[in-house]
Parts: C-alpha cells; structure tokens; sequence
C-alpha cells in the first residue's frame, strides 16, 4: 500500500510538473514579442504629419511614429521597390544581392525601346529573390513564429512567391509591383480572390491582416505571429473615392493654389507642392487601414507585446509615374540618387524597451530590420547572413552605435529621371558618383540637407577617400556597372528633352488644376469606387 501511494504520488508529481513545464513554455512563447510590419509603396519622408505635410492627414501612421522611436535619417536601401524589399527579407545592400532595379525594367539593348535616348545602357540585374537564402520570414518561422504576408511582394515570378520564402500564409503577393486592376475591386491578382465589386483593395488587405491576427491569437495559440502587411498603396495609378477627393480638394482651395506645381529637372518636371487630393485620399485610406489593424491589436491586448514597424519602400513619387507628391525640402523622390529618393519614414515601437516619443539622427537603412528584429525577439542574429544590415537594439535602448558607411548602388536609369549613380553616405557626408561622365559630388547633410552646395572641389581629399571607400565595396560585392551605348545620338536625346519641356510639362500643370478643379469628374466613374446594388 505505501509502495502504491508512493507511485501515486510520484506520477501526480511528475503530471503537475509537466503541467507547470507546458504552461512555462506557453508562457515562454506568449512572452516572446510579435512583429507587425507595416511597408508603405512609393511613400515619402514628408508624407505625414508627424514629419511637417501640411496637407496629409495621417492620425495612426503618426501614432507609430509618436509611441516609439523616430529615425530621422531613417533610408531604404534603394531609390526603388524592387531592391529595397528584398534588402529588407535579406539584410544585405542591393549591390550584394544583385537585385538592383524593379524587377521588370529592360537592361542592355533593350533599353533603348524605351525611347529615352541616354548615353548608357543598364546592366542585367537578379529577377528573383534568391532561393538558397535564409530570409527574414524563414528565421522568423524557424524560431517558433507563424508567418503572415499580405500585398505587394515583386520579388520574382511563381516559384519565388511568398511562401517560398517561409511565409505561411499569403494574401495578395505575387509577380507583379503595381495594383492590377486598381484600388477598387474586381482586383486581378490570383493569390487574393475578390469579394464585392468597389471592394478597396488597402483595406482589405488591412481586414486581412486583422483576420491573421484574430484567428492565430498569441494570447489563445502561445505562438508569437510575424505579419508582413505591405501595402500596394501609395503605387500608382493613383485612386480614391469621390468623398476623399471632395475632403482635399477643399482643403487645397483653402491652403491656397499655387500658380505652378512644376519645375523641370535633367530628364523630367518635378513636382513642386503637395496639393493632389486624389493622391491625399489614397494616402488617407491607407492610414485608415493602419489604423484598423493597430485597432485590433488593441483589442486583442497585444499592443504591449508587438513589435511595430513602419517604413516605406522609397521617396515619394515626385516625377514619373503618377506625378504625385512633392517630398520637399528633400530634393529628387522616387529613382532619384538625392534624400527624396531614399529618406523614409522609419518608425520602430516596442512599448517595452522604447520610450514613447524617443528620436535619433543615427543614419539607418531598411537592410538593418532583419537583424534588428532578430534581436528584439532573442533570436541568434545571423551574421552570415544579414551581412550590411546591423541591429538596432542599442539605439533602441539609448545606447551608442558605431558609425559605418552606408551604401546605394542604382545603375540603371528608371522611370522618375534619376541618373545611373551609386552613392555613399558616412556621417554627415554624402557623396555620389555618376556613371554617365564619372563626376562625383559631394554633399554636407546636416549643413545641406536640399543638396543644392556641391562641395567636391573644397574638400578634395574627403571626396577621394569616400570614393575609393564605395567602390572598394562594390568591387568586393561584385557589383553590375553600365556601359556606353555605341549608338547613343546627342541630337536625339536633345530633342526627346525638348517634347519634354514643350508638351509633358504643361500637359502636367493642365492635369493637376484638372485634379484641383471642384468640376473634376474621372471618366471611368471614380474607379469603380461607387458601386451600387439597385
């Protein structure tokens, strides 16, 4: 009987024990921070009220921004989508990984189809995130998380989707960079099937995200989540409806018009001022869906235990595509190699280790989230790995950080005007080489942050150890260069400006007044926006 109570006691022990074990490791794994973040498309440093627009009205981006820690001088790793996203899920410059334009723009011979007539022509660059390796989302999901990824991917073709790069989950991330099909459902995307006609497509993949979130609950599962919402907005073609439109085209009227919105650059105008309600709707709705998913995690009490990113892929789209924002006092936007190029919004909250409010200047670059947000979740950094990105968790905790150089390579000419350049930035000095004529300019950003002072021939030394410095990398990386085009014609290219200048420039000011106008009317009936069901 002793020896039978004994055994019953010995189990009951060692049942209350496992017990207790399980519930730690529950606890342990509830205990480990979740992720969420947040990837802006073509969305600019000065797009946001927190950061100066007096036009944009963007209440729960700027909340992100005041619960956490600003970076100021907070970049993407590239003046485009493509490069950035996969600097992002690699941790590496865009040099080193090869992908060095949106996927889909001509090199070589090719380009000159596209009737630019430049003295260059590009180099060939990587069409797909490479397979053999370790992605941001594949360490997340090798260290005990459930992945999510929802929007824009534009990382590669069928076989190089999000879920083979370790999402569990994707809505709506496939080939292609831009919405097709539009803001407004029916979408055309086979990975995000549509719903109701005039269904929008940023808030569903918000509504998307907060269904991830409800059904795998941390506090329920014990399992930390990693969710991955990349929005399409603020991508061309730009859209909104006809009541966000009537709300800032109001608004414009009042700020007052201004008489012109443009001004010519080397290749393209550039627009001048922030008073595009059509491009302010779809800016507001895209922060009507932070504001939703930031809602819910409110709501499901797991606002104290995630780890919020908010940053955006590149500069806002000042020249090329859609025209549509000014990112001044930064010169350039979207593809050009100037601070509107690559100056984001960097936003980091971790209501646990950072304190609401908090700013740094350190300089920044998207390639540091992987390890970054490694760190934070007590994951082993991979240095093999996440090579040019480095963790920011002392900044985060207000301790120091050693200064390094960071590093742009864009050989290519783009759809915005920027030139084929590559660029260095360390401390407050930037300088940038130009492929076309090999001339280097030197800037001070904290005594020039417009970029309008070239100091090159006042600070001769400094210019030569920061070029050497950037191509001993390129070189070391392997780094894809353009070469002369042997057909190249000075009198075509003269003249392909010059149609610029008489026709596209004021075709431009003529649309914007258009979009300005209390008349304004689309043609296809808001996009599709206004769907009624009579």
């Amino acid at each position: 009987m002793k020896h039978f109570l004994c055994s019953i006691l010995a189990v009951t022990c060692l049942v209350l024990t496992s017990c207790k074990n399980n519930e730690k490791k529950v606890e342990e794994k509830a205990d480990r921070p979740n992720v969420l973040f947040i990837l802006a498309d073509d969305y600019g440093y000065h797009d946001l009220s927190v950061s100066g627009s007096k036009f944009y009205e963007t209440p729960n981006i700027d909340r992100i921004a005041n619960e956490g820690m600003n970076f100021t001088n907070g970049y993407a790793a590239s003046r485009v989508c493509s490069p950035s996203r996969a600097s992002i899920m690699l941790g590496t410059f865009t040099a080193r990984h090869g992908i060095t334009d949106w996927i889909g723009a001509k090199v070589g011979e090719d380009w000159r189809k596209v009737g630019r007539f430049n003295k260059l022509l590009p180099p060939e660059y990587e069409h797909n995130l490479p397979a053999a390796t370790t992605t941001l989302p594949e360490a997340m999901k090798a260290a005990g998380y459930k992945t999510f990824f929802a929007g824009k991917w534009h990382l590669g073709e069928k076989g190089s989707w999000p879920e083979d790069h370790g999402f569990d989950i994707n809505k709506g991330g496939w080939d292609a960079g831009s919405p097709n099909g539009g803001y407004f459902a029916p979408y055309t995307n086979p990975n995000l099937e549509n719903h109701e006609d005039g269904e929008n497509l940023t808030m569903r993949l918000a509504e998307e995200t907060v269904n991830f979130l409800k059904e795998n609950n941390p506090e329920k599962t014990g399992q930390p989540v990693f969710a991955y919402l990349s929005f399409y907005a603020v991508h061309g073609p730009i859209q909104t409806t006809k009541v966000k439109w009537a709300k800032y085209q109001k608004k414009a009227e009042k700020n007052g018009i201004a008489d012109r919105g443009y001004k010519m650059a080397k290749f393209l105008p550039i627009r001048q001022v922030q008073d595009n309600p059509v491009y302010a709707g779809l800016v507001e709705t895209m922060d009507d869906a932070v504001g939703r998913v930031l809602q819910t995690l409110d709501s499901l009490g797991l606002d104290k235990n995630t780890l919020v990113v908010f940053t955006s892929d590149n500069g806002g789209v000042s020249a090329g595509d859609s025209f549509s924002t000014s990112n001044l006092p930064l010169r350039g936007g979207k593809g050009y190699q100037f601070e509107g190029g690559i100056r984001e919004p960097y936003f980091i909250k971790a209501p646990w280790l950072v304190r609401a409010g908090a700013s740094t200047s350190e300089p920044v670059t998207g390639a540091d989230f992987y390890p970054t947000i490694l760190d934070i979740a007590g994951i082993d950094l991979k240095p093999e790995q996440h090579l040019d990105g480095k963790s920011l968790l002392p900044i985060l905790k207000g301790g120091n950080f050693e200064e390094r150089p960071l590093f742009w390579h864009y050989p290519h000419y783009g759809n915005q005007g920027g030139e084929p350049s590559s660029v260095i930035r360390k401390g407050d000095w930037k300088l940038i080489h130009y492929y076309e004529d090999d001339r280097e300019e030197l800037y001070n950003l904290k005594d020039d942050l417009e970029e309008l002072n070239n100091v090159a021939s006042e600070h001769t030394d400094l210019q030569k150890q920061l070029s050497e410095q950037l191509f001993a990398y390129l070189d070391e990386v392997g780094a894809r260069y353009p070469s002369k085009d042997p057909e190249y014609s000075l009198q075509k290219e003269e003249a392909y400006l010059k149609k610029i200048v008489d026709k596209k420039l004021p075709s431009l000011e003529k649309e914007r007044l258009n979009f300005l106008s209390p008349d304004f009317d689309p043609k296809n009936d808001w996009w599709g926006s206004n769907v009624t069901v009579d």
